[in-house]
């Protein structure tokens, strides 16, 4: 791989100021970012994984009524959330979520189009959550015999 003089410096500063062992690790990274986002946008259908961060004044009307709305339209998507207040009366939200990433760009979208939010990034990845309940697990534990000797008895 060839790059220009200048972008190979900046690549060596960002190695070095996040204290990666190698160049590749820190492209290999960057290769993995850019294919996850590369999947949102190309194949809608994909499932994927990540979260999504906003910033929002909460004092603007009923912003967080209509924050935890949207998300109970999403439910499926919507893995778990934490929420922080910020200076301010800033709040600071991260939502785990999964699903295809059409879905998860209308997510997106209807918390973007929310008077009050600041800022709103999605992460993806293509890597996914195992699935929280699986309907063929949901027999009954198997109880084993444990070994234990009865007086008398001789233990198989």
């Amino acid at each position: 791989m060839s790059l220009p003089a200048d972008l190979f410096r900046q690549l060596d500063m960002m190695v070095e100021e996040r204290g990666l062992p190698s160049r590749s690790q820190l492209i290999a990274e960057l290769i993995r970012h850019a294919l996850a986002e590369h999947e949102a946008l190309t194949r809608p259908e994909e499932m994927l994984a990540g979260t999504i961060t906003l910033v929002y004044r909460g004092d603007r009307g009923r912003v967080r009524q209509q924050l935890a709305q949207s998300q109970a339209e999403y439910l499926k998507e919507v893995i778990s959330s934490q929420h922080v207040f910020l200076e301010d009366d800033q709040s600071l939200e991260v939502l785990l979520v999964q699903g295809p990433a059409a879905r998860l760009k209308e997510l997106c979208d209807a918390l973007r189009a929310i008077r009050g939010v600041h800022q709103l990034e999605l992460v993806t990845t293509t890597a996914l959550l195992p699935p929280l309940h699986d309907k063929g697990a949901a027999k009954r534990p198997v109880r084993r015999r444990r070994n234990v000797q009865e007086p008398g008895e001789a233990i198989a």
